[in-house]
């Protein structure tokens, strides 16, 4: 009787070694069933196109070629023979008019770095960045002393404003899709509203996608 007590302790005790091996086998099982991640660092100038929308490479090389592009054509050389001296830029608004989100505060940024960074113009802030200066100037008026504070009314004025917008037309078909973006940008006079420059650039991108439909 008393083997026969301890053989059945044995069956219904689970024993160390047992409850180690149910231990061992939930944790595979979780570790199995994580996802997998691998991160690789790149250059920030290599060209990795993940989903086909508009990404920092698109904003980067656009702004590059139409910067150059507007800084190459006769109305820069016509403003500085006439005046004798660099004419003043500020970039205004690039409405997002496609069908996706796209980051246009990237791209005047990198508008903006390209014509300072050029020398052949001068160039003034705008937008967000002015109404910033412009609070902490008035701000020197009160608090700073005066022979440091800034001076009300002494703003270097635009000579030309650069503005535009960004459209995208899709065709799809069975797996396939023709992204097409179109960036319009015009150079505006500020005081007579010519335009001195009208600027266009395409894009267009081709997406597989297998079993998936757009």
């Amino acid at each position: 009787m008393k083997k026969n007590s301890q053989v059945k302790a044995l069956v219904t005790k689970p024993t160390l070694f047992t409850i180690l091996l149910l231990l061992f086998v939930v944790f595979m099982g979780v570790i199995g069933c994580a996802p997998a991640r691998s991160v690789q660092r790149i250059s920030a100038d290599e060209t990795e196109d993940l989903s086909g929308r508009w990404n920092e490479t698109d904003s980067r090389l656009v702004a590059e070629e139409m910067i150059n592009d507007v800084l190459s054509r006769f109305w820069l050389d016509n403003f500085v023979s006439n005046q004798n001296r660099q004419p003043v830029v500020l970039v205004g608004t690039v409405r997002n008019l496609s069908s996706e989100h796209i980051d246009t505060a990237t791209f005047i940024r990198n508008m903006e770095r390209e014509l300072i960074n050029s020398g052949m113009v001068r160039f003034v802030a705008g937008g967000d960045a002015r109404v910033e200066i412009r609070e902490e100037r008035t701000d020197q008026q009160v608090h700073a002393r005066e022979e440091t504070a800034a001076r009300l009314a002494a703003e270097t004025g635009a000579d030309f404003m650069l503005q535009g917008g960004i459209r995208t037309i899709i065709d799809a078909i069975e797996g396939r899709q023709i992204k097409f973006y179109q960036v319009d940008l015009e150079l505006v006079n500020m005081e007579t509203n010519e335009r001195v420059w009208i600027g266009n650039k395409e894009i267009r991108k081709l997406i597989t996608r297998s079993r998936t439909r757009f």
